[in-house]
């Protein structure tokens, strides 16, 4: 066998993940908000990219006009692919109609509401007490969690800041004494007998004991455990676990926390006009992109050196890009909305009980695109419907099979079993069986297992559980 060099030429196709690729996978992930926020950082970025006005003037009209045939009649020595930008200057993405401006109506704001720290130390103003105490108290109010409870040992704070356990305890029960009530407590259990203490069942020693020794009852539904052990009925029973449960375990969650404050901006609107479903494109949050005509204009001056040109050149190509981008995401999206809808037509009108099974799959093959990229336009995205605002996701759900041979979706089966149980007779609760029975009577095949797991990730108790005596 003879060995040796050869020089081959072949002509092969592959697929490389460019920056520019890699970046218009980016923008099809954004949610509107992140949208805007890519924006504007592109546009510090990048010189070339400009926000334009809503309407152009006349003048800035028969500006652009002008440049554009300029361009067409110079002949560049750089081959650009942003000449497809220029021959066209509405390839932007469409944005949709600004309402005029209102006047501002400052009736309509509210202020910041206060946290639980800020509420507990204005009541801490209000009463009279040493300086010593108030000091102590201040400590524990700020010693307290999101929930309102003591985070912190009596212990430790005697040991850190050298007071008298006295003196601890004194301003604990003064912080305990404020509103809302069970605040500053240590665990559960006093959380909730502070919540009684001012009423008259405070004399009932039943609550009392069932609080203390019993809440792991309460919880697993073990009435009849928690009746012979106090040696009453279980209607008694039941009469204290019901005012149980009207106490706040978790006092101070009610209060102003930022780091939890989320609002949901709908990507996409959906609406029924003259009996028709139109999608939109929230695009109110994304401003309008151009490129900026000095670029232009000095791209094809004589006065700039090669090495200017290159630079400029490279920030037009950009800005083209990004502008294609964001284009390509809004049709993508409008697309796969637009094909969601064409499924889910029954739910837009009657409701969840209407849901399909549906898989991104049927999506891609139906739009002829890949299903990671179904994926990614349907990604942390919200849509408004008639129905309310549901995440992309949510129309994407599995289902079961029924007797007719179509399928009925997960979605369908939880709001039907909550109807079953919100109308179940408390004194003998439905079981998993009989409601895997109900639903088969529907014409649903379903298994008592797949039942039981729809109710838990419902959030409904157990059949023990749900009785009342």
């Amino acid at each position: 066998m003879q060995m040796g060099f050869e020089l081959n030429l072949q002509q092969t196709q592959k697929l490389i993940m460019t920056p520019e690729l890699r970046q218009a996978i980016t923008v099809l992930q954004l949610s509107s908000l992140e949208l805007a926020e890519f924006v504007q950082e592109q546009i510090l970025e990048n010189p070339a990219l400009e926000i334009e006005s809503a309407e152009d003037s006349p003048e800035e009209t028969l500006a652009a006009a002008k440049e554009k045939k300029e361009e067409k009649e110079d002949n560049e020595a750089f081959d650009v692919d942003w000449h497809e930008y220029f021959q066209d200057r509405d390839i932007g993405y469409v944005k949709a109609p600004r309402e005029e401006a209102k006047e501002i109506n400052y009736d309509n704001f509210l202020t910041k509401a206060p946290t639980l720290e800020e509420y507990l130390l204005n009541q801490l103003k209000l009463f009279c007490c040493s300086a010593k105490e108030k000091e102590i108290a201040q400590f524990i109010i700020g010693s307290l969690d999101r929930n309102g409870y003591l985070c912190i040992s009596l212990k430790e704070i005697v040991e850190m800041y050298s007071y008298e356990m006295s003196q601890v305890e004194a301003a604990l029960k003064l912080v305990q004494s404020f509103d809302p009530p069970g605040v500053a407590a240590r665990d559960l259990v006093e959380c909730l007998l502070l919540q009684i203490s001012d009423k008259e069942l405070k004399l009932n020693s039943l609550l009392t004991s069932v609080i203390k020794y019993h809440l792991e009852d309460v919880a697993a539904g073990r009435l009849l455990k928690i009746a012979k052990s106090l040696d009453i009925t279980p209607e008694e029973v039941q009469q204290l676990v019901d005012y149980i449960k009207t106490l706040d375990p978790k006092p101070g969650r009610w209060f102003a926390d930022s780091e939890q404050t989320t609002y949901i901006v709908p990507d996409v609107v959906v609406e029924k006009v003259e009996g028709e479903y139109i999608v939109i494109v929230n695009d109110v949050y994304t401003p309008r992109l151009g490129i900026n005509p000095v670029y232009r204009r000095l791209l094809s001056a004589d006065t700039v050196d090669v090495n200017a040109k290159k630079f400029i050149e490279g920030k037009l190509n950009s800005a083209a890009w990004i502008i294609k981008s964001i284009e390509q995401r809004r049709l993508t999206l409008y697309k796969v909305v637009n094909c969601i809808v064409e499924f889910q037509k029954n739910f837009l009108d009657k409701g969840v009980k209407h849901l399909k099974p549906l898989n991104l799959k049927q999506i891609a093959e139906q739009l002829e695109i890949h299903e990671s990229t179904v994926s990614r336009a349907t990604n942390n995205k919200y849509i408004q419907t008639p129905q309310g605002v549901f995440p992309l996701k949510f129309f994407f759900a599995s289902g079961v099979d029924n007797y007719s041979g179509s399928g009925v979706s997960s979605e369908s089966i939880k709001k039907m079993l909550k109807e079953y149980v919100t109308n179940e007779n408390s004194a003998k609760p439905y079981t998993d069986q009989q409601l895997t029975n109900m639903l088969k009577a529907q014409g649903i095949k379903i298994s008592r297992r797949t039942v039981a797991k729809y109710r838990c990730e419902l959030g409904m108790a157990s059949t023990s559980k749900r009785k009342r005596y």
